[in-house]
């Protein structure tokens, strides 16, 4: 049973200081891991944190304070000065507690997000060993950064002043290293690395081992190609960051404040034809689940973008305000301050081609497999980012590939994506390969 009592009492205390309407959120933290280093414990660490936050409003002025002290005698004086605090700071119309928030206690169990299974600190140990001595059997590699075994807690409680209190546990359990091949100044590193809410949902020492080694082999060598234009095939891995630009290009403050490139695409199309982004928080086991969302409102699974159109902002209830919209209860927030919106598990569907099909037609190309560094201007859309990979020749994946620089305008980007069919559900975003043809590519 998860204990409500500190965000009940520090809602109380608000009231008795003067606040119209407040809302409190506690954030327990607790973790283990342990890291190994050429077989040698190299870190173990335990820690546990607590966070708790207040947001108070006093008309239509609002003020946020934190402490990591759960001590209720000093509710009262963290009360006073969050009221006092809101008396001093400029009118927000677009502020207040969400006009359809919950109330009531909620019961968030039916998502299956905490995992009761906890691992000793021997067996994360071993857990690590494992995983390292695995990648480092691999001939061609010649040391290792490291192998990490972690598993993790959090307990998140939120309440407001209009009566709702819900409570949830999401557990995490992970498991990565980071290997070298080759040596000297053409020593090339890569890494493995999964996380999952259920240790039994977790890739194996042996996976993520010789993953880790097969790709740091993959990539001796590497070549510069020449300056050109190339279809460009993002990998699984890195394919997600595109649709983390689109997806702040959708974020409701943005478009309020009008510094997106998306700002004037509601209803117009952004991708293909019968393609579709979607975001749900109820997936069971999810990496970004939750019952409600930061603003004490019931989420409901979206297609933000669904044949290609795209369908909606992304929106918490102050920006819902300021674009005379309904909000679709995608808010989140820390402690110490207000609530912003942000998706939770979404996806970019799937398409019917194989990556081998997603290339075949490919006479040379370039298939990502790391970004690095950015330069992109949400404001216009224009994308530029160094990158390594390899070549693609005849549609076969050929010669490593590093120092080069990709890029191209996203809305020209997103509009003319090709998805193959192997998306998999690895982290709180998610997308399958994709191809975008035409690319400016800065090489050799």
């Amino acid at each position: 049973m998860i204990d409500t009592n500190p965000v009940e009492a520090l809602l109380q205390a608000a009231k008795r200081h003067g606040a119209d309407a407040a809302d409190a959120l506690l954030i327990r933290d607790e973790s283990t891991s342990a890291l190994i280093r050429c077989g040698t414990p190299e870190g173990i660490e335990r820690s546990e944190s607590v966070r708790l936050g207040l947001r108070v409003f006093r008309g239509q002025r609002s003020a946020s304070v934190s402490t990591t002290l759960l001590d209720q005698s000093a509710f009262e004086q963290l009360a006073e000065q969050a009221c006092a605090m809101a008396q001093f700071v400029p009118e927000d119309r677009f502020g207040g507690l969400a006009d359809n928030a919950l109330t009531g206690r909620f019961d968030a169990s039916a998502l299956d997000l905490d995992d009761p299974t906890t691992l000793d600190m021997d067996t994360l140990l071993d857990r690590a060993r494992e995983t390292e001595s695995i990648a480092l059997s691999h001939t061609g590699i010649t040391n290792s950064s490291g192998a990490s075994a972690e598993q993790g807690r959090s307990t998140i409680v939120l309440g407001t002043s209009a009566g709702f209190i819900g409570a949830y546990t999401r557990t995490n359990h992970s498991l990565s290293t980071s290997v070298l091949a080759g040596s000297g100044a053409t020593m090339q590193r890569d890494y493995a690395f999964h996380s999952a809410t259920h240790l039994s949902d977790l890739e194996n020492p042996t996976t993520i081992g010789n993953r880790a080694a097969e790709q740091a082999i993959a990539r001796l060598n590497p070549t510069r190609p020449r300056t050109g234009t190339y279809d460009v095939i993002y990998h699984p891995r890195v394919a997600a960051s595109l649709i983390g630009h689109l997806i702040s290009g959708i974020n409701g403050a943005s478009i309020a404040r009008g510094t997106s490139f998306l700002k004037d695409a509601l209803h117009q199309k952004i991708l293909p034809n019968g393609m579709t982004l979607r975001d749900d928080p109820f997936l069971l086991r999810g990496r970004a689940s939750r019952p409600f969302d930061a603003e004490a409102c019931l989420p409901a699974a979206l297609n933000l973008v669904e044949d290609g159109l795209l369908q909606h902002w992304l929106l918490d209830s102050r920006s819902a305000r300021q674009l005379d919209l309904p909000s679709n209860a995608r808010a989140s927030r820390g402690t110490s301050g207000p609530p912003s919106p942000s998706t939770t598990n979404c996806f970019l569907s799937p398409g019917t081609l194989s990556p081998e099909d997603l290339r075949a037609d490919i006479k040379e190309g370039f298939m990502v497999t790391e970004l690095m560094g950015s330069s992109i201007n949400m404001l216009t859309g224009d994308y530029s980012r160094g990158a390594s990979g390899f070549m693609i020749r005849n549609g076969d994946i050929a010669e490593p590939v590093a120092e080069v620089t990709i890029a191209g305008n996203l809305r020209n980007i997103l509009a003319n994506l090709i998805a193959a069919n192997d998306l998999e559900f690895r982290s709180s975003l998610n997308a399958p390969s994709v191809r975008v043809n035409g690319m400016s590519l800065a090489g050799a």
